[in-house]
């Protein structure tokens, strides 16, 4: 008995010894990997740094060239308008390219909260990204600005809280521009109003087989929020979207 408790206990020490040894193993393999990829990050990063420099006028007054570049900085993990972990004086861009084009986002952002308050009264808060984009590239003698370009500026805005936001209605982007979310069936009747420019009680029950006090419901409260206007003399009424109206 004596014997084989002995066996036992030796075997249970080097069954203990080799799994200690393959964790250290782990440990160093995986130590050597996170080394090379640190590594191979650092050389990336140098050679995007020396890409930026060399194409700042391109990357700030062509919006398609700047798209790029976003996307190659996002590919190796670089957040164009976050603060660098290694220097805390401004953005990435801002190191690179200096304090001009990482104000680049900043103003565009402000353009867009003056015209989505301008218009508000119109269209309830909540505006396509293709019509801010027309605006503000319809104002002469400043670089054009793309679709990507405007909503990365929306997305500087979220630490602002939840005034603005990009919203995805019908495969297009709208800006919210107003504090409340958008309610999931608030959500679907919007994109019904996409194909006909308005929706009606009918139209929200036969399609969606909700009950009419529910598309009542939902119609009441985006009135009230003023994201659509009701004409009453139509039969049954119509709720319109403010952009349909305008066109």
């Amino acid at each position: 008995m004596t014997m084989r408790r002995g066996v036992g206990l030796a075997a249970f020490d080097n069954h203990q010894r080799t799994a200690q040894q393959y964790s250290d193993l782990g440990s160093t393999i995986l130590q050597t990997h996170i080394s090379e990829l640190t590594d191979q990050l650092l050389t990336f990063q140098a050679a995007l740094k020396k890409f930026a420099q060399s194409h700042a006028d391109e990357i700030r007054s062509d919006p398609v060239f700047r798209s790029e570049f976003v996307k190659m900085c996002s590919a190796i993990g670089v957040d164009p308008l976050a603060s660098s972990s290694a220097n805390k004086k401004g953005s990435f861009w801002a190191e690179l390219l200096g304090s001009d084009v990482n104000d680049f986002f900043f103003e565009l952002a402000v353009r867009i909260i003056e015209i989505c308050r301008r218009t508000r009264d119109v269209n309830g808060g909540l505006m396509l990204v293709e019509d801010v984009k027309a605006r503000i590239n319809s104002v002469p003698g400043r670089p054009p600005v793309s679709q990507e370009d405007i909503v990365r500026a929306v997305n500087t805005l979220a630490p602002l809280g939840h005034g603005f936001g990009i919203v995805r209605l019908a495969n297009k982007d709208f800006i919210r521009s107003v504090p409340q979310e958008l309610s999931r069936d608030q959500a679907v009747a919007i994109e019904a109003t996409q194909a006909l420019g308005y929706i009606s009680v009918p139209i929200l029950r036969d399609n969606l087989a909700w009950e009419t006090a529910r598309c009542i419901a939902v119609l009441d409260d985006l009135v009230a929020s003023g994201l659509v206007w009701v004409d009453e003399q139509a039969r049954p009424k119509e709720y319109w979207t403010p952009s349909w109206i305008r066109q």
